[in-house]
């Protein structure tokens, strides 16, 4: 006889033991939790009513107007990633910082930032970094596995640079404005970039043969030239962060209307850069109604089995194996954090977010942990999953792109020590919470008990007032 307390590591078991056969996890997530329900229903868990709940849920997912920015912000990344503004952005600044040991990779890393806070993508970045600047690294004596490094971190660096699609999932998944989530993720994107520069510069100084810099022959434009050209894809890119991520920091818009206006912002670059066509237009919506489809049936699989994990006393279960680790908080943070970085290996971060994420919420609260800065720490983590194997997709991303002469075993070794800076990252915001919560608005600090409400009671007619009568 299952009893109760069995029920939930056994669809937690369940639930593994269908991503490891290879099921999609959007049905692996409905098909175990649906089994469980009607298994609780003939138990007597709960009853048939109990999951009469779940139409009601699905229509909250549909009706939620957070999530539409989702394809506003797809469809801006997918037309910005053909529009030519990466070509613009690199070959300037590759021509600027070129003349210096490093120069090129500097260079990816700064585009790499730009691009992420316009696009929210990795592939769109990756992509197009190494389309242009591999061949060239290449072609000037870059060390393979630094050039394919720095390209496949340089993109992932958008999954945390604000509009990144993760903050905007977790911080649904959380119960936190998306502005918090993007306010909360500004420092440690300045340090992320921080990090790979300093990685830079020390290769430059130790092994400077690894990153050469640009014989003069390559360098074409000087003076003016090159800063109008620099210019010239950097001003349309500041005034379209400005567009997007601007008006949700002012409360001008929000995250959905910030999303529309910039995806109108990225056609109106492509028609500037004369590459808006209709076959443009096409993919970037079909690339946006895949990515689309797919979160919105991981998010439903997932709150079919949260709802019947919940009604099976899931959450006590998560909450009791995790509130009493040794430690207190920083147990619970460094046990999350190895927990989602090997997870990472075998899922992506939208079904990481959707899955785990709802059930690590409610102990990090009972914890009292600012749950802006949690979401921040899971998002610095789970960036590392498109960059170590075997799922890492930024890697398989350049795979796809880079020449038949870069060797495979290159980008995966190539990729190692940017997951190390990754991690350090890490362990800064475990241990430097102010690096998120320093962008954050101060709470209020007003004790609602010392609150006192004075109404004057109203006068007394005198006896010669004249009464009116209505």
């Amino acid at each position: 006889m299952l009893t109760l307390e069995m029920m939930p590591p056994l669809m937690f078991g369940g639930l593994v033991v269908f991503l490891l056969i290879g099921f999609p996890v959007a049905f692996s997530l409905a098909a175990v939790g649906l089994f469980f329900g009607f298994l609780s229903i003939e138990l007597g868990y709960f009853t048939s009513a109990y999951l009469g709940n779940l139409p009601f849920r699905v229509f909250g997912i549909m009706s939620n107007d957070l999530l539409l920015s989702i394809p506003f912000f797809t469809l801006m990344g997918a037309i910005l990633e053909r529009c030519g503004l990466a070509e613009d952005l690199l070959e300037g600044t590759g021509q600027l910082f070129g003349k210096i040991p490093g120069g090129l990779a500097y260079a990816v890393i700064l585009v790499g930032a730009v691009l992420g806070a316009i696009t929210g993508t990795v592939a769109a970045s990756v992509i197009a970094m190494g389309m242009i600047s591999l061949p060239i690294m290449m072609r000037y004596g870059y060390d393979m596995r630094i050039a394919t490094g720095v390209i496949a971190a340089s993109g992932t660096i958008t999954q945390v640079i604000p509009p990144s699609l993760v903050l905007i999932i977790l911080g649904d998944q959380l119960g936190k404005s998306v502005g918090d989530m993007y306010a909360g993720a500004i420092g440690p994107s300045i340090l992320q970039v921080a990090l790979f520069v300093l990685f830079i510069a020390a290769v430059s100084i130790f092994a400077p043969h690894k990153v050469p810099a640009l014989p003069p022959e390559a360098l074409h434009q000087r003076g003016w030239p090159l800063i109008w050209r620099v210019l010239k894809g950097m001003v349309p890119s500041v005034v379209l962060i400005f567009l997007v991520l601007g008006t949700i920091f002012m409360g001008l818009a929000t995250p959905t209307e910030a999303g529309a206006m910039g995806a109108v912002g990225a056609i109106g670059l492509a028609a500037i850069n004369g590459r808006l066509s209709w076959t443009l237009v096409r993919e970037a919506m079909d690339n946006t109604m895949r990515i689309t489809c797919m979160v919105i049936f991981i998010l439903v699989g997932s709150t079919v089995f949260s709802l019947v994990f919940q009604g099976v006393d899931g959450g006590l279960w998560i909450e009791h194996l995790l509130s009493h680790l040794p430690g207190g908080q920083t147990g619970f943070l460094i046990f999350v954090n190895i927990f989602i970085f090997f997870l990472a290996f075998f899922l992506d971060f939208f079904e990481i977010a959707f899955i785990v994420i709802p059930l690590l919420a409610p102990v990090a609260a009972k914890l009292d942990i600012n749950l802006v800065w949690f979401g921040v720490l899971l998002c610095v983590n789970m960036q590392t999953s498109f960059m170590h194997p075997p799922f890492g997709f930024a890697l398989f991303y350049l795979r796809g792109i880079a020449p038949k002469e870069v060797r495979s075993s290159d980008i995966y070794w190539g990729a190692i020590p940017w997951v190390g800076l990754q991690l350090i990252l890490v362990a800064i915001v475990i241990f430097w919470p102010e690096s998120v919560t320093y962008w954050l608005e101060p709470a209020s600090t007003v004790d609602p008990n010392s609150v006192v409400i004075d109404v004057p009671m109203p006068e007394a007619p005198s006896d010669d007032a004249p009464l009116i009568f209505k």
